[in-house]
């Protein structure tokens, strides 16, 4: 009776730990045929056989050489054992999960989801699915690959999907939705990768104080991690705190894991430096950020310019005048617009210097001005009121009405116009003050003048009616 009692008690536990020792064989299994079929020896076909003919009802051996041959891009092998996984077992979730694997490799993002979707049906308890079917589907709808995930949030409260969310709306350039689903999640739940996206989101959304919450908080768990030391340098620069930010450059260039530097950072820095008022140290910067590989002249050009500006800031104008024709010279194509600020350099450049050498400047301006009306024919106007100003530069006490054609031009261009716009009044009571204050100055040579003055000053007052000048000027033109 007690050699039973003690048979039987074997055979209990026999049976129970048939289906741990089905799994750890399986695992064997798996984890030596996944090691074959990715290491391709000559034999590959002859063991690959050899396995399947052992496993042709076990689903899990199937699929998972199914998944090995995926992840050597071999997506013919991949399906065949796709299939006979569906023949040992039909509704097993993951031959569907395996099959929109390859789908989705393959671009078909439609199949994808269809077949993520059969595997939510045949397990809606298990994440994955869900996960991978909101991965292919944003890219025709974030919200419904979203509503996909809230699907999952009522069969698993547990799953932070929350974070998949945000992760979803990332991906999607949907950053204010992506901010708005990681702020729901528990932050101390989100790993490394799901933080960085969190903060990049609030930073792209130029919530600059909150990216450099989320930043801190990181670096709080991993003080040495790149992102995050530069997600705060970025955000204290845009804060305009640069002494913060110059601390945080720091400890992404010299005291961050595997950080990889970028003519960004570099142009970041300079951005840094410049505010700081360390023109020197900001123009080392730019120049580094050119030496590295940039993707396009559009942003090559756009750190040209930067650099210019700093010059600039730094009143350094001669040079200022040569990074700016270089970064017009990058752009290729350049707007009116771009144009016409080397112009505005040279002006403020001329109003450092004196005697000839500020005439030569401007006269500089002006030939931006002049290959403009060649270039961009539909601004004739506003280089022929720009061109008036530079000469009224060169001859400020009006002695030569250097500038009189300019502005007769402009009014002539102007006044016959049924409506005018601001700027439109604005620059004729610029060319009426400058036509009136030239004809006052004629009135002595010529008593006609006085009327032709008269006329300028009564024009602006129709304009704006209290413009003092006008008023002073009509009070002297009545006492001459």
């Amino acid at each position: 009776m007690k050699r039973l009692k003690y048979l039987f008690i074997g055979t209990f536990m026999l049976a129970l730990s048939v289906p741990a020792m089905a799994q750890d064989e399986n695992k064997a299994t798996i984890d030596a045929i996944t090691s074959v079929i990715k290491s391709k020896p000559a034999d590959l076909e002859d063991q690959v056989k050899a396995v399947y003919k052992k496993n042709k009802k076990n689903e899990d051996v199937l699929v998972a050489m199914g998944r090995a041959f995926l992840e050597n891009k071999d997506t013919v092998n991949a399906t065949l054992y796709a299939e006979y996984a569906m023949k040992a077992n039909k509704k097993y979730a993951p031959v569907f999960v395996l099959l929109g694997d390859i789908a989705a490799l393959n671009n078909d993002g439609g199949g994808a989801a269809g077949y993520y979707t059969q595997a939510i049906y045949f397990d809606p308890k298990n994440p994955e699915p869900y996960y991978k079917y909101a991965s292919v589907y944003r890219k025709i709808s974030p919200t419904e690959a979203v509503g996909r995930l809230e699907e999952l949030r009522t069969q698993r409260p547990d799953v932070a999907v929350d974070a998949m969310i945000g992760h979803i709306y990332y991906i999607s350039n949907e950053f204010p939705k992506a901010a708005e689903a990681y702020a729901k999640a528990d932050r101390n739940a989100l790993d490394e990768h799901q933080l960085t996206e969190y903060a990049m989101a609030l930073y792209f959304g130029q919530k600059y104080s909150e990216s450099l919450e989320v930043a801190k908080f990181g670096l709080g768990k991993m003080p040495r991690d790149a992102a995050f030391n530069r997600l705060a340098f970025f955000s204290y620069t845009e804060l305009k705190d640069y002494t913060n930010a110059l601390a945080y450059a720091d400890a992404l260039f010299n005291k961050s894991d595997s950080a990889k530097i970028s003519y960004y950072d570099y142009t970041y820095y300079g951005n840094a430096y410049n505010g700081n008022k360390e023109f020197d140290k900001a123009i080392e910067m730019y120049k580094k950020a050119l030496e590295l590989e940039i993707d396009g002249n559009e942003k090559r050009a756009g750190v040209i310019k930067q650099l210019s500006d700093c010059y600039l800031e730094n009143e350094d104008y001669s040079n200022a005048v040569v990074a700016y024709n270089d970064y017009l010279k990058t752009l290729g194509n350049p707007s009116a617009t771009d144009v016409a600020a080397l112009a505005q350099i040279y002006v403020q450049y001329a109003d450092t210097l004196k005697g000839t050498s500020r005439d030569s400047v401007f006269r500089l301006a002006e030939q931006v001005y002049v290959d403009m009306e060649q270039k961009f024919p539909d601004a004739l106007e506003y280089v022929t009121f720009m061109r008036a100003r530079v000469n009224s530069y060169i001859d400020p006490e009006t002695k030569d009405g250097l500038a009189k054609p300019y502005y007769d031009k402009v009014v002539s261009m102007i006044e016959a116009r049924p409506e005018k716009t601001e700027t439109d009044n604005a620059r004729l009571v610029e060319s009426y003050r400058y036509l009136g204050y030239y004809y006052l100055l004629q009135m002595e040579k010529d008593p006609a003048a006085k009327e032709t003055s008269t006329s300028y000053w009564n024009k602006i007052l129709a304009i704006d009616p209290d413009n003092e000048i006008a008023k002073q000027a009509l009070t002297l033109t009545t006492k001459k």
